[in-house]
């Protein structure tokens, strides 16, 4: 196993099995740059593990199931199923808070980071918003 594929792994565990925001920082290099579909473009270590603290509010007790792993040099590539229960607040990109839903979820996603010197330089997180917003509830009702 190379150093890509320990950090990836070590970033999973902090953010699901074994919440830990300190090792979320320090997986992430001071000028990271993270790309997410509910976020766009965060950059810098701070504001990512801020994202993520957001994230693991909104769903506390969530796992990874995993598809899938790879590793190819300096990369490691994750697809698999996020999933738990909305019990905090969610936090919209404008801001806007809104409230728990109470809700189970399992999202399909892929992320992909690329590691230097033992710490994520670029990462990339993929999943379908829609999916995501829909099982919790908070999409409108569409008429047929």
């Amino acid at each position: 196993m190379g150093q890509a594929r320990e950090t990836m792994d070590r970033l999973t565990e902090a953010v699901t099995t074994a919440v830990d925001l300190k090792v979320v920082a320090d997986c992430y290099a001071e000028d990271a740059v993270a790309v997410t579909p509910d976020q766009g473009e965060i950059r810098g270590r701070e504001n990512i593990t801020e994202y993520w603290r957001q994230m693991t509010q909104a769903v506390p007790e969530a796992t990874f199931d995993s598809l899938t792993k790879y590793e190819a040099g300096d990369t490691a590539i994750d697809e698999g199923f996020f999933r738990g229960r909305n019990t905090g607040p969610l936090v919209l990109p404008s801001g806007e808070s809104l409230p728990a839903t109470g809700r189970e979820i399992r999202i399909r996603g892929c992320d992909c980071a690329t590691v230097k010197d033992g710490r994520i330089v670029s990462y990339r997180l993929y999943f379908d918003q829609m999916d995501f917003l829909g099982q919790l509830g908070l999409l409108p009702d569409v008429p047929s």
